[in-house]
């Protein structure tokens, strides 16, 4: 696949290639993960479900990577299904999109899940299953430190079946810059069956978005699905 990868302030124009990942990895169970002091892209390559909770912390950030605006859209068509932008007077800064379909609101600040930032709730249509191309702009800033080597490994399964595993490269990110890439999507074609089981079952898809920089893992987001075209 390719990603469209494209200079905001402080950064200059480029492109690069992101991958299908289906490569041969030794399987890990989210246990073992979780006693290693350092997570690489062959350790949650080898998982074989969905995790249950976070590999790492929200304050092993320390890039300050900042997702402040995401948009899906067909590439057929063109179509727009889904974009959502951080309130620029936000002063949460742990790497993901906030108030994407919150499950409450909080009055208090202090009772806020501190995990919450990082989930969002995907809510499409059953025609979205049958899209081969999709792209997916991100919008991000970064800190004051350089990021060289900004990889994106995302696994999305049913249940316990892995579905399709994606690998984007962002490649280096200079320290205080805004940056806009998009990613293209190709999926998998799917059986009626499995389809339909998608439609039926909403939620018990799911995606695992992992992070890394310099081959360590520095943020960790999660999501789920609905195809059902309502709550």
């Amino acid at each position: 696949m390719k990603v469209k990868k494209s200079g905001g302030a402080g950064t200059g124009a480029g492109t690069g290639t992101g991958t299908g990942s289906g490569a041969a990895a030794a399987a890990r169970t989210e246990e073992e993960l979780g006693r290693k002091a350092l997570i690489g892209p062959d350790d949650v390559l080898g998982l074989q479900r969905v995790t249950s909770d976070y590999l790492c912390t929200p304050e092993e950030n320390v890039y300050k990577i900042d997702f402040t605006r995401f948009k899906i859209r067909d590439m057929e068509s063109g179509t727009v299904l889904f974009e959502i932008t951080k309130p620029a007077a936000s002063d949460d800064s742990d790497g993901a999109l906030l108030c994407a379909f919150p499950e409450r609101e909080h009055n208090d600040k202090k009772d806020i899940d501190p995990n919450a930032g990082r989930f969002v709730r995907y809510q499409f249509t059953p025609a979205f299953l049958r899209l081969r191309q999709v792209g997916a702009t991100v919008e991000f800033t970064v800190g004051d430190k350089p990021i060289n080597n900004f990889r994106m490994i995302e696994r999305h399964y049913f249940r316990d079946q892995l579905l399709k595993s994606f690998d984007f490269e962002f490649g280096f990110c200079i320290p205080s810059s805004k940056n806009t890439c998009e990613h293209i999507y190709e999926f998998p074609q799917l059986s009626e069956d499995l389809i339909r089981e998608m439609i039926l079952h909403p939620y018990e898809t799911q995606s695992d978005s992992f992070y890394f920089v310099d081959n360590k893992l520095v943020m960790h987001n999660k999501a789920d699905y609905s195809y059902s075209g309502g709550p």
